[in-house]
């Protein structure tokens, strides 16, 4: 078993990415597959991060959350390009709780709870004066009120089996780090870049 912990390494390459990175150091790529084996990836915001896993927030009606509930497995990628570093993660998909849920979904500015009302994600749209004529009508019905989260919107945690660190070396010489779960933690080793 090894003494470094991933989840502390990655907690602090985090703060590293936090303190350089001059847009979103908290942005992933989301890879996941769907029923007919097509992979698809986009990028999304870590919100929460234990040893529990990795926590993302979307509509459920969405691509990649119909993906993820019918195959519940995920692959992650974090790139630092000022660090000059990536994380890669896989493992299985969980649904948060809805306490979990609620409780972040609280702290999004009004436009964003409203938004997330508003938006049949991933599905077509005639036009954007469509979406903003939905957003306008969102925000009228809850007019002075509290914005509760929409039953479609929700968020996944990511427990990691696997997990890489890549840090660029001179000379293409780089240096992996592939930490895998094992049932009494975890064990580490390296990979030939």
């Amino acid at each position: 078993m090894t003494r470094e912990d991933p989840d502390a390494l990655f907690e602090a390459w985090l703060a590293e990415a936090v303190a350089s990175e001059p847009n979103d150091p908290n942005a992933m790529s989301v890879a996941t597959v769907g029923a007919d084996g097509q992979p698809s990836a986009r990028m999304v915001l870590l919100k929460g991060h234990d040893a529990r896993g990795f926590v993302f927030y979307t509509n459920f009606e969405g691509r990649k959350a119909v993906e993820l509930h019918a195959r519940p497995l995920a692959a992650l990628l974090f790139h630092w390009k000022t660090l000059r570093r990536q994380v890669r993660i896989e493992g299985p998909v969980s649904v948060v709780a809805d306490a979990e849920a609620d409780a972040y979904f609280a702290t999004r500015g009004r436009d964003s709870r409203l938004g997330a009302w508003a938006s049949d994600q991933s599905r077509p749209l005639a036009d954007r004066a469509t979406f903003e004529a939905r957003f306008e009508g969102i925000a009228r019905r809850f007019e002075g009120g509290p914005v509760p989260r929409p039953p479609h919107w929700g968020g996944f945690r990511v427990r990691a089996e696997r997990i890489e660190f890549w840090q660029d070396r001179a000379h293409r010489l780089h240096e992996r780090r592939l930490f895998t779960r094992q049932p009494d933690g975890w064990t580490e080793g390296l990979l030939y870049p």
